[in-house]
C-alpha cells in the first residue's frame, strides 16, 4: 500500500429510528416484554418500569466517515449524537485531515490528549471510538483486507455467542452456549424484590434446564449489601455469572463482593473507559471477566491495548455488543473464549442485525456462531435510505 491521505472527515446523526450504534434506541427502549430493569435510576419509583423514561437512549446514534485522497471511505457507527458530531468536526478534524491512514495509534494518541481537560470517558470516548473504528475500516478497504487479518490474524473458523434477550430459552433453541437476562428489580425495592429476582430467575432456570449457562445483568443497579444477598440467594438457582453489580468505578466495593463471595463470578467494563480504568479493575484480581465495548472504550485501537493487559493477568475478555466490531476483535485474539451477541428485536426471540437498518452485510450468528466474510474493513456499507443528518461542518 502507497502512502495515502486523509481528505475529510465527516460526523452524521443517524435520524433513521432504531438504527445505529445507540442499542437503547429501538421502539420502547430494549424489548417489550418484561420491560423492568433494574438501572441506576432504579432508586426513583418514576423510573423504574423503562430505561427510556429517564433518557438512556436521548443521545443517539452517529455514523463518521473518513475518506482518503483517493475517494475510499471508511465508515463506523457509535452513540453520541450532535456532542459526538460536534467533537468530531471541531475537534479532532485537525489531527486526522492530512494524515496518512496508517497512522492510527498517533491520531488515537492525538485525539485522547486533546481532550483530557474534558473527556476520558462517556461520550467523549464514543467519539474517538467512532473515529477510530473508521479508521481501521478505511485501512481494511485500502489494503482489501478484513479488520481481523490485519490485528493478528484468524484464531479460530468461527466464534461462539452467548445471547443476551429476555428469553434465553429462546437463545438455547437458536444453538446460543448462554443466555443473559437483566435483573428487574433493585435494591429500592427491599426484600420483595429480592426474593422476586430470585424467582424471576428460577423461572428462567427452569426453562432452560439445568446445564445451560445463564448471566445475569445487574446495571450498575445494586449496592454491595444487596449483590451479596443476591449471589447467596442464587446459588441454588446456577448463575453463571453475575454482571456490572456495582458501578465500575467501585473497585473496593467489587473487591468485597469476591472476598465474600469467591465462588460467584463476577463481570463487568462495559461502561468502563481506556485502558487506565481497565488497568485499575485488572490489578483488583476481584473481576473474573472485562467486558469493554469497542464503541464506547476507545475503538479497537484502545480494545487490543486492554486485552493485552488482561492476558498478562490471565483475565478472559469478552466484549460487550459491538457486533462486527467486537467479532473482528476477538477474531484475532486467542487468549478470548467467545463473544455476545444482543437481540434486539421486540420480543428478543428473531435474529437480526446488532445496528438495526443502518449497515448492508453485519454478520449475523448462525446456530449461534458467527463467521466472518473475507470483506475489506469491517464489511459494512451503509444501507441506502438511511436518514442522516450533519449538525456540524468542519473545516
Amino acid at each position: 500500500m502507497r502512502r495515502d491521505e486523509i481528505v475529510d472527515i465527516r460526523a452524521f446523526v443517524v435520524a433513521s429510528s432504531g438504527a445505529g450504534g445507540d442499542y437503547h434506541d429501538r421502539e420502547a427502549g430494549h424489548w417489550l416484554i418484561d420491560t423492568q430493569i433494574a438501572n441506576p435510576m432504579s432508586v426513583y419509583p418514576e423510573y423504574r418500569a423503562s430505561r427510556t423514561s429517564w433518557g438512556i437512549a436521548v443521545l443517539g446514534s452517529i455514523l463518521v466517515e473518513v475518506e482518503s485522497r483517493g475517494g475510499t471511505v471508511g465508515v463506523a457507527t457509535a452513540l453520541g449524537g450532535p456532542p459526538a458530531c460536534f467533537l468530531i468536526e471541531e475537534h479532532f478534524r485537525r489531527f486526522l485531515v492530512g494524515s496518512d491512514p496508517r497512522d492510527i495509534n498517533r491520531m488515537w494518541d492525538q485525539m485522547y490528549r486533546a481532550s483530557l481537560p474534558y473527556g476520558r470517558k462517556g461520550v467523549v470516548t464514543a467519539a474517538v471510538s467512532a473515529v477510530d473504528l473508521a479508521l481501521w475500516d478505511l485501512l481494511g478497504r485500502l489494503r482489501d483486507e478484513p479488520v481481523y487479518a490485519m490485528t493478528g490474524g484468524a484464531t479460530r473458523d468461527a466464534i461462539s455467542l452467548y445471547c443476551t434477550g429476555p428469553r434465553p430459552e429462546a437463545a438455547k433453541a437458536q444453538g446460543f452456549w448462554g443466555g443473559k437476562v437483566p435483573l428487574p428489580h433493585g435494591p429500592a425495592e427491599g426484600e420483595p424484590g429480592l426474593r422476586r429476582n430470585v424467582e424471576f430467575l428460577a423461572a428462567h432456570r427452569a426453562a432452560v434446564g439445568p446445564d445451560f449457562p445463564l448471566m445475569v445483568d445487574c446495571y450498575m443497579s445494586l449496592d454491595v449489601t444487596y449483590a451479596v444477598a443476591l449471589a447467596e440467594a442464587l446459588k441454588s438457582v446456577g448463575i453463571h455469572w453475575i454482571e456490572e453489580a456495582l458501578s465500575p468505578d467501585d473497585i473496593d466495593g467489587h473487591r468485597i463482593l469476591k472476598e465474600r463471595c469467591p465462588t460467584t463470578r463476577w463481570t463487568t467494563g462495559e461502561h468502563e473507559y481506556t485502558r487506565y480504568g481497565f488497568r485499575a479493575i485488572l490489578e483488583s484480581r476481584a473481576i473474573d471477566i472485562v467486558q469493554p465495548d469497542l464503541t464506547w472504550v476507545g475503538g479497537l485501537t484502545e480494545a487490543m491495548r486492554i486485552s493485552a493487559m488482561a492476558a498478562a493477568y490471565d483475565t478472559p475478555v469478552v466484549p460487550h455488543g459491538s457486533g462486527d466490531y467486537s467479532y473482528h476483535f476477538v477474531m484475532a485474539q486467542p487468549h478470548i473464549p467467545f463473544c455476545e451477541y444482543v437481540n434486539m428485536s421486540a420480543a428478543g426471540d428473531v435474529i437480526g442485525p446488532i445496528f438495526g437498518d443502518l449497515f448492508e452485510g453485519e454478520t449475523l450468528p448462525e446456530n449461534g456462531r458467527v463467521r466472518l466474510a473475507d470483506r475489506p474493513g469491517f464489511g459494512l456499507t451503509v444501507r441506502e435510505g438511511v436518514a442522516l443528518e450533519r449538525p456540524y461542518v468542519g473545516g
